[in-house]
């Protein structure tokens, strides 16, 4: 949505907001805090510098407007948790002898899976070793673009095996796993966008789980995916998300003629059909790294990680129509090369997907 798109934040749009935002501490609320807080007066506030704020003397709990309405919500909801764990910290175990974020606070927001620093967004805290490992699979992938179908594929094959190892080898005893969000929270999510969520945790070493979000511009619910990992699995799982969305498009254009496909209402079995042919190729190639020894047994830590962070989680099976469409999906699927890297733009603007 462009801004000159967005319509004025009015009156009743902030009204919602803060009747999301009390649901929202009800439901942290009972979910990490046993129910335990007090619900307080949550407010806005025009502070550009302070994200959030727990006011003892008006029992206030605030939030920066600006942060609201400019970040993702999931970002919000971070900051919000984070300000209910001062809150905990104050009026249930009364401890007012210590910093802000002193001991209490911090054990507290590792108890509860909350983000014990300030600023909402994580903060990526892996060193040089991360730096080149990206590096070395930023180059494989390069690579798997050339034109030369065996040496892209190779080049892909090298780039699995990287990874694969690079998480063997360092799984567990980790510090500072991160998240991120994939996905269009104004966009319905399609049954291709869940198998992509699903390929990426049993191939892609992150945990994935669909989250809630609350469009404050919009006064409309939708929902995206959060991925937790480390850095170096965030940034491939992301670009991972988004090159595999833009394949199954591109490859169901490609296939309108094959006689499989019969109309439009096929595109989903066909493009989900597209994410379980490269999954087809994942399992083989995972087997093949098995003979050599290499075996992802998962890491604990992240489990844990994962399981605070999201304390109450439910699961859903979806079918999906399985016929000729699908299976026209599933071949063209097996030939998918993952590449193209993923590069960083000018200085101060980030991490860029570059797309297929």
């Amino acid at each position: 949505m462009r801004a000159s798109d967005t319509p004025a934040f009015t009156v009743a749009l902030e009204a919602a907001l803060l009747r999301e935002l009390r649901s929202n501490f009800d439901w942290e609320n009972q979910a990490r805090f046993r129910s335990r807080l007090t619900p307080p007066v949550i407010a806005l506030s025009e502070a550009a510098t302070r994200l959030g704020c727990w006011i003892r003397t008006t029992r206030t709990l605030e939030l920066s407007r600006p942060l609201v309405l400019s970040r993702p919500w999931p970002e919000v909801v971070s900051v919000l948790t984070h300000e209910m764990a001062h809150q905990f910290v104050d009026e249930v175990l009364q401890v007012r002898d210590e910093t802000a974020h002193g001991e209490t606070f911090r054990r507290l927001c590792a108890e509860v899976g909350v983000d014990d620093r300030a600023g909402g967004a994580p903060v990526p805290v892996e060193g040089a070793e991360v730096d080149r490992v990206l590096d070395r699979i930023r180059k494989l992938l390069a690579l798997a673009g050339s034109q030369n179908q065996h040496e892209a594929e190779i080049a892909m094959r090298k780039a699995h095996e990287l990874m694969l190892r690079h998480n063997v080898e360092h799984a567990g005893g980790r510090e500072g796993y991160l998240v991120r969000h994939v996905g269009d929270p104004e966009k319905r999510v399609s049954a291709v966008d869940n198998a992509i969520a699903a390929l990426l945790a049993e191939f892609f070493f992150v945990k994935v789980i669909r989250v809630p979000v609350y469009l404050p511009q919009l006064g409309k619910r939708g929902s995206s995916f959060e991925l937790c990992g480390t850095r170096a699995n965030l940034e491939m799982a992301s670009h991972v998300y988004a090159f595999l969305g833009a394949t199954a498009a591109r490859l169901w254009d490609e296939h309108r003629g094959d006689a499989r496909v019969r109309n439009g209402r096929d595109r989903l079995s066909f493009q989900t059909g597209v994410i379980g042919g490269f999954r087809d190729k994942l399992v083989a190639e995972r087997a093949v790294l098995r003979g050599t020894g290499l075996v992802w047994v998962g890491d604990a830590d992240l489990d844990r990680y994962y399981r605070a962070r999201n304390p109450r989680i439910s699961t859903r099976k979806r079918r999906v129509r399985v016929g000729g469409a699908h299976a026209a999906g599933r071949e063209a699927g097996r030939t998918i090369v993952l590449h193209k890297p993923i590069e960083h733009g000018p200085s101060g603007g980030g991490p860029k997907l570059l797309r297929g």
